[in-house]
């Protein structure tokens, strides 16, 4: 059990390619968890420490997040290492949900990139305070400054330097510290030793103006610092402006900016010194849960508190198949975990013995006997998903749950023999349940497997896992994307469900109107007054209603942006029932639907193209013939960004374009933005389709 003051929860998050797993390998070789380094795109066949799946050490990217542990200076810190590719954001929400800071990784030449702002997003979302690394500062082109300035405008961050580099570029020495002014030296082979010496002279008039700026930007944070530095600034302590610096970053209201190079050993240490002094520990972070003893429908939000001592309460936040059954990855936010002792799943209330308990090091493992509040453990052979929430059962409180995004493209996929049916739903069986952005359905009239999820990228790499891990020859259809359907114009319906057979029969009659939807899924208004329809029957015709969202009449795709009325109806003494109030529902809706206008619309992808400016005309008519709008472009020391909307449906084979269209130079990463509505001929096209689809299947 350790000390919770001395315990940090820390997150490393960025765009594609800006060195967290460096950084992350970085740290554990400075902390002795590592004794040798390894690089990402390592020639030594071994790979970085976090990067432990072959997938991963052949694309020389993170695929999935990497949770580890470490000890600097007297504190626990517990690592997790992100991915930056957007295809594998669950994997970044989930590290987020669970962590109380993060390092939020920059390159030092690229500064703020489209991946930074979705990070950065995803933080705000679950409110985690952060510290930014700006790395690569040996790299041709870093300028730390622009970067600092580039937080503040692109992401609207309060940030301030906390350090200046000594040297850029090939000259990168060291960094000097603004809070203790002090310059500090990374020497030794792998920059382990760190000398401490004093500023250089040539720097003092920066070194002066940032501190300055500094101490203005962190007094507002703390009344006394604010007297000393009115009165006399030379009286202001270090441990006075540290705790300034702190009270302002777990406040959200402040960022310090460090900065150094992972890649050559430059800055790490001070950045560790950073996470301690700067970053909350679990007692300083409001966590909140449901208390399920108050209402099942809906529930009182409560705050579950960081004591050991009180009921155990932890989420299951992330889930892996290991060599030995299912390996669940558990945050302790309340009370403690015991080896041995039964804990209870909040969904379905399921007991369960606590077999093994294990710290995580990448893919090694350490057993441990306890765990307390503030923990990041793991537990083997208990059966779960991941956001399930446990406790000791002496409290029934559910976590808030991790934000899980819409999937946006589908692949068919089949396997040409059956002997491999069976390890294939294995495979997907796993998937499906470790990861929620990865869904599986079977589609009901022709019996096909379809797989959906993030994006290419994120398809492709499961496909490849069924192949190696699971040995499945698996094979995969064009993309499909997901469309949706809406309707644009509000529709009465009158609609009289009459079935007479022998004995009793079904009888059901509703009226009301279908109507356009501004924001959400589907809403149902009850407007029945004197029981025109009995009140046992009014969730009946709710239901009909919602069977009918999962396939429109345009291209079968899912019903979106509905509000259904009803407001008057008719029963019957002895043929009402709830299965005829379903009919009734379903019939309503499939009248009403065709006259209400309906539409297709298509996923449209926030898309972000990066390169040498002189390839902008390229790059543009990139986007353009892609039926794509260029939504605005910048322009920095000879490079551009250029942010635009793309249908998904014209964003396959880009890759390809892009680099013959910029020859390699450019770069470019997409997330979902929205639905749009999918201009009329293409409409056409995708309607005719459909039916042709449809007739195949009657044959």
């Amino acid at each position: 059990m350790h000390d919770l003051q001395k315990v940090r929860n820390i997150g490393i998050s960025a765009h594609i390619d800006s060195g967290k797993t460096t950084l992350t390998e970085r740290i554990l070789f400075y902390t002795d968890r590592i004794h040798a380094i390894h690089e990402v795109r390592g020639k030594d066949g071994v790979g970085a420490k976090m990067d432990s799946m072959e997938l991963e050490r052949e694309r020389g990217i993170t695929i999935q997040s990497a949770a580890t542990y470490t000890e600097w200076k007297d504190h626990h810190i517990n690592i997790i290492d992100t991915p930056g590719h957007v295809d594998f954001t669950i994997e970044v929400e989930r590290a987020l949900r669970v962590l109380d800071g993060a390092i939020l990784v920059l390159c030092g030449v690229a500064g703020v990139q489209s991946q930074s702002i979705t990070v950065d997003r995803q933080m705000r979302r679950y409110g985690v305070p952060r510290v930014a690394f700006v790395n690569k500062c040996d790299r041709q082109g870093a300028n730390p400054i622009r970067v600092r300035n580039q937080l503040r405008e692109k992401l609207r961050l309060n940030a301030h330097l906390v350090q200046l580099p000594i040297g850029l570029e090939d000259q990168l020495k060291g960094v000097v510290d603004l809070v203790r002014l002090k310059a500090y030296y990374n020497e030794g082979d792998s920059g382990e030793t760190i000398r401490e010496g004093e500023i250089p002279a040539e720097m003092m008039d920066d070194v002066e103006q940032y501190r300055e700026e500094l101490l203005d930007a962190i007094s507002e944070f703390d009344d006394d610092l604010m007297e000393v530095l009115l009165e006399n600034p030379e009286d202001a302590t270090v441990e006075q402006i540290v705790g300034a610096i702190r009270k302002g970053t777990i406040d959200n209201k402040l960022v310090p900016v460090f900065m150094g190079s992972a890649y050559k050993n430059k800055g790490v240490q001070p950045l560790l010194d950073g996470v301690n002094a700067f970053l909350p520990n679990p007692a300083e972070v409001e966590n909140r849960g449901f208390d399920l003893d108050t209402d099942d429908e809906n529930p009182e939000e409560i705050v579950v508190k960081p004591d050991p001592s009180l009921p155990f309460v932890g989420l299951a936040f992330k889930l892996e198949e290991g060599r030995y059954g299912q390996l669940t990855y558990i945050r302790v936010y309340q009370g403690t975990l015991r080896k041995s002792e039964f804990i209870f799943n909040m969904r379905g209330n399921q007991k369960v013995k606590v077999g093994r308990l294990v710290r995580m090091h990448s893919n090694e493992m350490e057993d441990i006997e306890t765990a307390g509040a503030g923990d990041i453990v793991a537990l083997f052979g208990v059966d779960c998903h991941s956001g399930d929430t446990f406790t000791d059962g002496k409290v029934r409180v559910s976590m808030t749950n991790i934000h899980v995004p819409d999937a946006v493209i589908s692949y068919t996929i089949t396997t040409k023999e059956a002997k491999h049916a069976q390890n294939l739903s294995k495979a997907l069986a796993r998937f499906s349940k470790e990861d929620p952005t990865f869904r599986v359905r079977t589609d009901e009239e022709t019996g096909e497997t379809i797989i959906s999820g993030m994006g290419e990228l994120h398809l492709d790499v499961y496909l490849e896992r069924m192949r190696r891990e699971y040995k499945v020859p698996v094979e995969s259809s064009p993309p499909r994307v997901a469309y949706r359907e809406t309707i644009t114009s509000t529709t009465p319906f009158d609609y009289t469900h009459k079935k007479q057979t022998g004995g009793s029969g079904q009888y059901g009659r509703v009226a009301g109107a279908m109507e356009p939807l501004e924001e959400g899924h589907y809403e149902f208004v009850d407007q029945i007054v004197g029981g025109a329809i009995p009140r046992e029957y009014i969730p009946s015709v709710d239901k009909g209603f919602q069977m009918m969202l999962d396939k429109g009449l345009l291209v079968g795709a899912p019903i979106t942006g509905v509000k259904m009325t009803i407001n008057d109806g008719k029963s019957h003494s002895v043929d009402s029932s709830d299965m005829a109030f379903q009919a009734a529902g379903r019939g309503a809706f499939r009248e009403a639907y065709p006259k209400a206008k309906p539409v297709i619309l298509e996923p449209i992808m926030s898309v972000t193209v990066e390169g040498p400016a002189e390839f902008f005309g390229g790059i543009s008519k990139t986007i353009n013939s892609r039926r794509g709008v260029i939504m605005g472009q910048s322009e920095e020391d000879g490079f551009t960004t250029v942010e635009s909307e793309v249908p998904l449906s014209e964003m396959f084979g880009y890759s390809t374009a892009l680099r013959s269209e910029t020859q390699g130079k450019a770069e470019f990463s997409m997330e979902f933005s929205k639905y749009g509505r999918v201009p009329d001929a293409i409409a056409e096209e995708l309607k005719a389709a459909y039916q042709k689809e449809l007739e195949e299947k009657r044959k």
